[in-house]
């Protein structure tokens, strides 16, 4: 590692000092009265998980491209988190929400995979300077993890960041973005939720299945919340890295041989070993999701997930420049362009199968926001839907790997 002119070099002390920012940012986050909650009330807590650490970058205090703190994150929290947040999907429960919940869901998703395309298509037509950047700065690589947080969250966003190379300037850029756009329809739907009664009987949906899906919510809290010992969060541990060293191993063997025997899959990402570790966790996420490993959940899984995620979140805040903020808004376009397909495609296919406003709403925000957010909808409907709203954004967590990667693939083809 280059020797640093930055004010903090030592690997752990810039960790200290990014554990004690997310704090900060979580208590104040949650306090109900005062300055904080009506501050937290405009700007999301997560844009501060981003942007306090851009400011130790730009002022000098941390050089963000030169220590091992995010290499560590990237390889090692980032695999473990996404184990932890896939292996508590519960697929019969998922079923059971009825097929309309599901139908909704996966249009969101499919929304968002052409939505990208066609939002780049129409960005080259109107704004083709944009597209004249190539290399790790090219607008369809930090589209390529915008895609990714808006197929199942940050996690995502970031697996498609390091799979594609984006850089660290263009997906500054993209990060406003997600906030700026997703907040907007975010906002809208809660405007929705506020009158769902109405739209639904002006539809003729049919909000039965909401009202047994009440039910059965409540009594899966009762029956299976408890409190964590050591010894659940430590099993929580050995799963999440665990699985993360098995990836390693694998991802040690896979990527040499396609390296030597295939090297035009280069340009699928088959020679990247972070590709092919996140891959291999996210299945075997999935694959614990079939045994009573998912049972992990009751204590605390995908919360542990989350503060791994976190302190990823803020080891790439260090390599953001926060002057490049002031190019985002005409980049806030391409975002609006790409939500306004994905809500298109959801109103059609949620007024042909006369879906509930409900389902429209968790199944948008289960890809866009994940769990982050999901909740947020579903409560807004009735508390007790908050988990459903988890639920599917854990699928979400799950699909994101697969499915940013596919949308990424088709812009890349584009901007050839």
């Amino acid at each position: 590692m280059e020797t640093s002119q930055a004010l903090i070099t030592n690997n752990a002390v810039i960790l200290g000092v990014l554990a004690t920012i997310l704090g900060l940012v979580f208590y104040t986050s949650n306090l109900k009265q005062g300055f904080w909650a009506k501050f937290y009330k405009y700007v999301p807590a997560l844009l501060m998980c981003y942007f306090l650490p851009s400011l130790l970058n730009t002022f000098g205090i941390i050089d963000g491209s030169n220590n091992d703190v995010y290499t560590v994150a990237k390889y090692y929290l980032l695999p473990a988190c996404l184990v932890l947040l896939t292996l508590s999907i519960d697929i019969k429960a998922v079923a059971g929400l009825g097929k309309k919940a599901l139908i909704m869901f996966f249009t969101g998703t499919v929304g968002v995979v052409i939505g990208g395309p066609i939002a780049l298509l129409v960005t080259a037509a109107i704004m083709p300077e944009l597209l004249d950047v190539t290399g790790p700065e090219a607008v369809w690589r930090g589209m390529a993890a915008l895609a990714g947080s808006w197929i199942g969250g940050g996690a995502n966003m970031v697996a498609m960041k390091e799979i594609y190379g984006a850089g660290g300037d263009i997906f500054t850029i993209m990060v406003t973005v997600d906030i700026v756009v997703a907040n907007m329809w975010m906002a809208v739907l809660l405007y929705l939720a506020a009158r769902h009664k109405e739209i639904d009987a002006r539809s003729g949906a049919d909000t039965s299945s909401i009202d047994r899906l009440i039910a059965k919510v409540q009594q899966f809290e009762a029956q299976n919340s408890r409190k964590p010992e050591l010894s659940d969060l430590m099993i929580l541990i050995a799963f999440a890295f665990g699985a993360t060293g098995l990836a390693h191993l694998v991802a040690d063997i896979v990527v040499p041989f396609f390296a030597a025997n295939y090297p035009e899959l280069k340009k699928f990402s088959l020679h990247s070993k972070l590709f092919w570790i996140i891959v291999l966790v996210t299945t075997i996420g999935l694959a614990l999701s079939f045994t009573k490993v998912r049972n992990l959940e009751s204590v605390g899984a995908s919360k542990v997930g989350s503060s791994f995620l976190y302190i990823l979140v803020a080891t790439i805040g260090l390599h953001m420049d926060i002057a490049k903020i002031v190019e985002a808004p005409k980049y806030v376009v391409i975002g609006i362009i790409w939500m306004a397909v994905h809500v298109l495609l959801m109103v059609i296919v949620g007024r042909i199968i006369k879906a509930p406003i409900f389902y429209l709403a968790v199944g948008s925000k289960a890809n866009i926001g994940a769990a982050a957010s999901a909740p947020v909808v579903a409560s807004a409907f009735h508390p007790a839907l908050a988990p459903v709203g988890v639920l599917l954004a854990v699928l979400g967590y799950a699909l994101g790997t697969y499915m940013a990667w596919i949308c990424g693939q088709i812009m890349r083809v584009i901007a050839a």
